[in-house]
């Protein structure tokens, strides 16, 4: 009888500790899950530098069927816009996708890009920024994502745009006339050729 009293009650503790092991994997998998993207942190980082340093953010875009951009301008699969406060209007730098409006020959358009699709943000008068590892469309983004916000409220940045008449504006031409950078002649001084990658940190 005692080696059945023994054996009985080994039993409760090796399904203890098993269940104990099952509890632990699941908590570690569930957290591997739920960790955050440090890209649009280090995206809203640059941004904000460049607001307090009084430079024009440029991003450099990867354009897929997720982006949402004047496609006029896209060239080569790219294209490199302005986000300065007053290239831009309602910008909002979210976790999963960065939406503002601007004006694209006289034309509003909304923009609005998966922070996956984006390579690069630098400051137009340096340089200066972060050049992201090209990464694919995340499995569960799904075209729904652009119609509509995020439900849970997430950290952004808000910009308000100092012009009184709230005219997207990013530089101006040779006659004066206002224009946003994507439409900027090509041997236009201020015409962005794209990230300059020798002075970029790559984030892996």
């Amino acid at each position: 009888m005692r080696p059945r009293r023994v054996a009985n009650a080994t039993c409760p503790r090796r399904c203890k500790a098993d269940c104990q092991d099952r509890l632990l994997s699941r908590i570690d998998s569930d957290a591997a899950m739920s960790e955050l993207s440090t890209k649009p942190y280090l995206i809203r980082a640059i941004y904000e530098w460049c607001a307090d340093s009084t430079y024009t953010p440029y991003l450099n875009v990867k354009v897929d069927q997720n982006v949402r951009v004047p496609m006029e301008y896209v060239k080569n699969g790219e294209i490199v816009l302005s986000a300065s406060q007053q290239a831009t209007r309602n910008l909002t730098i979210g976790n999963d996708l960065i939406q503002f409006s601007a004006r694209f020959n006289g034309v509003s358009r909304e923009i609005s890009i998966p922070i996956y699709a984006v390579q690069a943000i630098f400051a137009r008068e340096n340089g200066r920024g972060v050049f992201f590892e090209p990464e694919p469309p995340p499995a569960s983004f799904t075209d729904s994502a652009l119609a509509a916000a995020p439900a849970a409220p997430v950290p952004m940045l808000q910009s308000v745009p100092r012009v009184a008449d709230g005219l997207a504006v990013s530089a101006n031409t040779s006659d004066g006339e206002e224009t946003s950078c994507a439409e900027l002649p090509d041997d236009h001084p201020d015409k962005p050729k794209g990230p300059p990658r020798g002075n970029l940190r790559v984030i892996k």
